[in-house]
């Protein structure tokens, strides 16, 4: 079955992580509200694997900082478009300032996918 994903690729310092957990428990729950399938945060594990890039190198993390690595699942790209929107402009999604966020959005790798296999 065709969806559409939105990923995501975050440097984030260590003493950062919990509030991180914080802000992402309140995103997810409002985009599960406006449609989105599916909400995943993942926090890096087991990033360095021999003879491949690290997604530590590929999202620049210092030595004192990790990686979030991070999915939404919708139904297509015209509903994650449509949910996307609703999202900026939720009450609970504007309250959250930039500013205020655990980690710099300017060094986050994000982009929409088309599903290529399903199992």
């Amino acid at each position: 079955m065709e969806r559409y994903v939105d990923g995501f690729l975050i440097p984030i310092a260590l003493d950062k992580v919990d509030r991180y957990r914080e802000i992402a428990g309140q995103a997810g729950a409002v985009w599960k509200e406006h449609g989105a399938l599916d909400y995943y945060e993942c926090i890096g594990d087991d990033l360095e694997v021999k003879d491949m890039v690290s997604f530590r190198k590929a999202a620049g993390a210092a030595e004192n900082e990790t990686v979030v690595f991070s999915w939404i699942v919708y139904p297509s790209r015209e509903d994650r478009d449509r949910i996307n929107a609703a999202v900026m402009n939720d009450p609970r999604i504007k309250q959250m300032a930039p500013q205020d966020h655990p980690f710099d959005y300017r060094r986050m790798a994000y982009g929409g996918f088309r599903t290529l296999v399903v199992c």
